[in-house]
């Protein structure tokens, strides 16, 4: 199964327990990857949130990333971590989480992109593909030829993250791309099973 294919990042504005109604009803939609979000800098309820997660991905098989926290991923046992440029180094965060734990990076450049294949991650987050709300800081759209580029660069596999809808799936899964990552088509969504579902309906 490739578990990149329909990656669900979570929105951090949303109360726990809309984030667990969200996650529960993603999961039963077919999202294949779980990635939490807590931009806020409180720990404690970056772990609980996590945790709650953590809890409703029990006995899927779907993993559990944590988003930029290598403290957090280790605290609740978590399946891996995503950094972004200005985290903790691949390397650094490679010696605390294992061998055995999923490890991936944001890429923004064309500079990142030429060096990902020399650190010890999983796969790359190529951000952004398209302008989006949920991200004002990119620092370059990489659109369609530019991901196509970087499949060619690259031997890791691709999530493509970034203004992601239901309008640019199917030719950004025309590309090959190993995943696309979401996160306002699904957690916005008045149904998020049936939003899932459509959004994978959309790949084929």
């Amino acid at each position: 199964m490739n578990a990149y294919r329909l990656y669900l990042v979570t929105d951090d504005q949303q109360d726990l327990p809309t984030l667990k109604h969200v996650v529960r009803m993603a999961v039963e939609g077919g999202v294949t990857m779980v990635q939490v979000r807590e931009k806020h800098g409180d720990v404690r309820a970056f772990i609980e949130r996590a945790q709650a997660v953590k809890t409703i991905l029990e006995g899927t098989g779907v993993p559990l990333i944590i988003n930029d926290r290598v403290d957090v991923a280790l605290a609740v046992d978590a399946d891996g971590v995503h950094l972004g440029q200005s985290d903790m180094p691949a390397e650094i965060a490679r010696q605390l989480i294992g061998p055995n734990k999923i490890l991936g990076l944001s890429i923004e450049t064309e500079d990142q992109l030429a060096e990902a294949d020399s650190l010890q991650i999983d796969y790359i987050g190529l951000s952004a593909i398209f302008a989006t709300p949920t991200k004002t800081n990119t620092k370059k759209h990489w659109g369609i030829e530019g991901l196509k580029m970087a499949l060619n660069t690259t031997s890791l596999p691709i999530v493509a993250i970034g203004g992601i809808n239901e309008t640019n799936i199917p030719a950004l899964s025309a590309t090959g791309v190993h995943g696309l990552a979401l996160v306002s088509a699904i957690c916005h969504a008045e149904n998020p099973t049936k939003a899932a579902e459509y959004l994978l309906s959309l790949m084929d």
